[in-house]
């Protein structure tokens, strides 16, 4: 399966004078180790009126606009030629856009007074009108979505934990809901699972074990990962228990089927290759693994520890013990009860009638 890539979850929009060496290092930092993917300008270019072409790629390309409005970022006509390429994004429903009023008033922005009034005032002698009112209209726009203002938060740190927090989920809404979302401690698996892949990398194709017992929620668990992670991928694919499909068809039909799924050489790739029991599957595969681009990721799930070591897979994430939340528990308890209230209808029943209560007549 192949898929439209959006090479990063979030573009950063900032004035990098007032949060470079603070806010945003800080709030980078943590996207980073959420595995957000994250596109922040490292260059302050203030030259020309423009933005480069590549700024433009990365904010089409991206799923999210945090703009952090800052004291002195409506006096760049940098960031605001930005802002307003994001608004136009925004209203096309091409990217979703979520504000960060650090140390400004929201409504100093949307009504243009206070430092933005001074700032718009320069603005008005060195630009021409047309391109300030498309200034201003982007400001008044972004002022009117729900965001974040620093003056609400008594230190950044829990207002990063915050915004953060809410990105994840927000990527995660729109996938399809699957067994794993019912395993226990799926969020925490999860977690540690990406921090292991690390998204953010563009080395080599890397593979990562997943060893459990259990192969449901094995299974779980692995088609759990790659709903979530998919979105990252050029192509994509899930080959699902190998034990089986290996016993139905030949190792070649195997390769067949994947290379069709995954399509062209040097493209970022995610396989996951699900219960495998036998070397000589990974084998089928692993020649093919070359032709696949940086930042691809290979996933292989099993219960053998011995098979990942034979492999050579060094990166491996181990669960001692993964089931699924107290359903069943729940289940029996259920029909216990349904039972129980059964048992004790029948008696009532049976009592009513001896002691003359029942529907039916004596005799």
């Amino acid at each position: 399966m192949s898929t439209t890539l959006r090479k990063y979850d979030v573009f950063l929009s900032f004035r990098g004078i007032d949060t470079r060496r603070s806010f945003i290092s800080f709030f980078y930092k943590e996207l980073d180790q959420s595995n957000i993917r994250t596109f922040k300008d490292d260059k302050d270019l203030e030259s020309g009126d423009r933005i480069s072409p590549e700024l433009i790629r990365a904010i089409e390309e991206s799923r999210f606009a945090v703009v952090v409005v800052s004291v002195n970022y409506t006096a760049s006509p940098w960031c605001l030629e930005e802002l307003v390429k994001i608004m136009d994004l925004e209203k096309e429903k091409k990217i979703k856009v979520m504000p960060i009023f650090y140390g400004v008033n929201p409504s100093d922005v949307r009504w243009q007074i206070g430092a933005v009034a001074e700032h718009f005032e320069k603005h008005k002698d060195r630009y021409v009108p047309e391109k300030v009112r498309s200034w201003i209209q982007a400001l008044e726009n972004l002022a009117s979505i729900s965001g974040n203002c620093s003056c609400e938060w008594e230190d950044d740190s829990k207002m990063v934990d915050e915004i953060t927090d809410k990105i994840s989920k927000k990527l995660m809404i729109g996938k399809p809901k699957r067994s794993g979302s019912k395993l226990v401690e799926i969020d925490r698996h999860m977690k540690n699972i990406r921090r292991k892949l690390d998204l953010n990398s563009n080395k080599s194709v890397r593979v990562l074990g997943i060893w459990a017992r259990g192969s449901n929620c094995r299974s779980a668990l692995a088609k759990f990962v790659y709903d979530n992670i998919s979105q990252h991928f050029q192509s994509h694919c899930f080959l699902e228990s190998m034990k089986r499909v290996s016993q139905d068809r030949h190792m070649s039909h195997l390769r067949d089927e994947f290379l069709g799924k995954i399509q062209g050489e040097n493209r970022r790739v995610l396989l996951v290759v699900d219960d495998v029991n036998k070397l000589e599957q990974l084998d089928a595969l692993a020649d093919d693994f070359n032709n696949f681009g940086q930042g691809s990721i290979v996933i292989i799930t099993t219960q053998d520890k011995q098979l990942l070591n034979s492999a050579k897979i060094d990166l491996v994430y181990e669960v001692e013990l993964l089931r699924f939340k107290n359903v069943r528990k729940l289940f029996r308890q259920v029909a216990f009860n349904e039972r129980v209230e059964s048992v004790l209808f029948k008696a009532t029943k049976w009592l009513g009638y001896l002691c003359g209560e029942s529907g039916y007549e004596k005799v």
